[in-house]
């Protein structure tokens, strides 16, 4: 089984990813992109089912890839409400709740999807570590309102790859460390990892922490209410500049921090200040971490896309540096997550986990 042949399907917005590991090793692998045109015909997001299912067949078929040598698929998990850590089996209860749900989001096709493959072969199909992975104590879940309790929506899948990666590093089982992890994309969301849970994180869709290339992040309070009925923006309108069109975007209008580099670089004031606040929230956050790990912390891990950038990095580094040993491990490689997911279950390692609705935590 260390050489099964897995198939992993991770669906975007406007894009597939697929690839294919044998094992640990990537055999296949392409992001396919899908132009407005294409999707413009489906009303909503599950609509492109079959659409992306077809994308990813005739994918194989390009590439000569017998589907029979499968061992097992993997998807991307979708909103599917609050639950553990882990690989999930993909049974008919959560595809039938994927395709009714109301909330609408690309990774809400991945369990389909896998499903649908992994029929025609026989074999099963699991999702892994879904954005809406609930791990937190019920201490960080209170606020000062009664009627608002924080939430988990984070990076799961990233976080807990990158936070075994570097309990790799650290020569600890991951159920062992003490970890902070930042993962530094389109969102920002940073998690403390203590024994192998996330006990504390930011909502980094539409809630809480640093802002981030498309996310307003925490705001205050007062200014938001006085914002919201002010009359000048509809509900919907003030949502997109909570998620999607706030953090970098708002102030600078792009959201390619790459450019925002480059702005910074050519000496742009504004563009300056900006890029240094982001880093400057982002230190904050994983300071406030370091006090719910009581200060004992085997290490600050930064991944994700903008990991990349030597410069942000430093600006993280000087700030958080006295928390102890700093772990760089930029980009992300949710493909390789997925799998090494699957993987598991199929050597035994770990066993498949079953999701229930409605009964909070699976």
């Amino acid at each position: 089984m260390t050489n099964a042949h897995i198939l992993a399907i991770n669906p975007g917005s406007t894009s597939t990813k697929i690839a294919v590991f044998r094992g640990e090793e990537k055999l296949l692998g392409q992001n396919i992109p899908h132009a407005a045109a294409e999707l413009s015909p489906f009303a909503r997001i599950i609509d492109q089912h079959h659409f992306r299912q077809q994308v990813i067949l005739d994918f194989l078929r390009q590439h000569d890839f017998d589907v029979q040598q499968l061992a097992a698929v993997v998807g991307r998990g979708g909103l599917l409400g609050p639950m553990a850590s882990g690989t999930y089996r993909v049974d008919e209860g959560m595809t039938e709740y994927l395709k009714t749900t109301k909330l609408e989001h690309a990774s809400n096709l991945g369990a389909l999807l896998a499903s649908d493959v992994a029929k025609t072969i026989g074999v099963e199909a699991f999702i892994v570590d879904p954005v809406t992975v609930d791990e937190m104590d019920d201490v960080a879940r209170i606020t000062g309102l009664p009627q608002i309790r924080r939430i988990s929506i984070f990076h799961a899948l990233n976080q807990k790859a990158a936070a075994r990666e570097a309990a790799k590093k650290l020569g600890k089982p991951y159920d062992g460390c003490r970890l902070i992890v930042a993962h530094l994309g389109g969102g920002i969301s940073i998690g403390a990892h203590l024994d192998g849970r996330v006990v504390d994180v930011n909502n980094a869709l539409n809630g809480d922490g640093p802002f981030a290339p498309e996310r307003a992040g925490s705001l205050p309070s007062w200014s938001l209410v006085e914002l919201a009925t002010s009359g000048t923006y509809d509900l919907a309108t003030l949502k997109k500049m909570i998620t999607g069109k706030g953090g970098i975007v708002a102030h600078l209008n792009v959201n390619d921090m790459r450019k925002v580099e480059e702005m910074v670089a050519a000496g742009d004031r504004q563009a300056t200040l900006i890029f240094e606040a982001m880093a400057y929230n982002v230190a904050k956050e994983i300071g406030s971490l370091a006090a719910v790990l009581e200060g004992r912390i085997d290490a600050v891990v930064l991944t994700g896309g903008i990991a990349f950038d030597k410069h942000f990095v430093e600006l993280v580094r000087r700030r958080i540096g006295f928390l102890g040993r700093l772990v760089v491990l930029p980009g992300e490689d949710e493909m390789a997550a997925l799998a090494q997911g699957a993987l598991r279950v199929l050597l035994g390692e770990e066993a498949p986990k079953q999701w229930k609705h409605a009964g909070g935590n699976a």
